[in-house]
């Protein structure tokens, strides 16, 4: 029989859905710990790219790139960025996040090495203008990539192709110096990468739900931070053949 005088009933009350409030609060939750893990990339990337450009400052200023221009040394100047990417994209499972960590930051400083060049081609003040264009273009980019709903997995893969061909024609200019052919690998390096800002941000996004909470989140934030580190580098390079002032 139903007890009529009960002033407190044990069911709750008219529109109380537990199972929509707890599937509401899992959401919050995720999306908190989805900010987090994207700060944290964000964070590592702009650190990278400052210690890059402090780096590169320093070696000019001190002397150490003219000294080592020119001279078999600089090649291994310029080949050691590429080797640290390959050691932590091949190594991530066997390194642990400390040692990516570690990596990333001298990858960094290899990379603020490598660059310093520029300021033996170009002018301080177009450098700057440069970097603070590519900047405002990388953070449009990454925001439509975070934000968009459309699906970008199709035109990473064809981005991906254009960045092989990029390498493949840069190498090839080197025997025929062809102006014509640097313009036209410079135009599209600018939009090959462009396009990737925006598709690594979307990649890295959607990769948190498998990583959260697991033991790779840490070097998920790390290998994400080297994803648009790259993207923004190649970028500001590409771009300086277009805006930046020759000495």
């Amino acid at each position: 029989m139903a007890n009529w005088n009960d002033q407190q009933p044990t069911g709750r009350g008219f529109g109380a859905s537990p199972s929509l409030s707890g599937a509401s609060t899992r959401g919050e939750v995720f999306d908190a710990g989805l900010r987090r893990h994207m700060l944290s990339i964000y964070n590592y990337m702009a650190s990278g790219v400052l210690l890059s450009g402090a780096v590169a400052l320093m070696a000019v200023t001190l002397g150490v790139t003219q000294a080592v221009a020119g001279t078999p040394l600089m090649w291994l100047v310029m080949l050691a960025p590429l080797a640290f990417v390959m050691f932590m994209s091949f190594g991530a499972n066997k390194f642990s996040t400390t040692a990516l960590q570690g990596m990333f930051w001298g990858f960094a400083v290899a990379m603020g090495l490598s660059m310093s060049t520029i300021f033996l081609v170009y002018t301080g003040a177009s450098i700057a203008t440069t970097f603070f264009a590519t900047a405002g273009a990388f953070a449009g980019l990454s925001l439509y990539g975070y934000t968009t709903k459309k699906d970008l997995s199709g035109m990473g893969s064809f981005l991906i192709m254009g960045v092989f061909g990029l390498l493949i024609a840069s190498l090839l200019n080197i025997f025929l110096k062809s102006s014509g052919l640097g313009w036209a690998i410079s135009f599209l390096g600018v939009l090959i990468f462009a396009g990737l800002t925006a598709y690594d941000t979307q990649r890295l996004k959607e990769q948190y739900a498998y990583v959260a909470g697991t033991e790779f989140a840490g070097k998920a934030v790390v290998l994400g931070a080297l994803s648009l580190y790259l993207d923004f580098i190649n970028m500001f390079q590409f771009l300086l053949q277009f805006l930046g002032e020759r000495r």
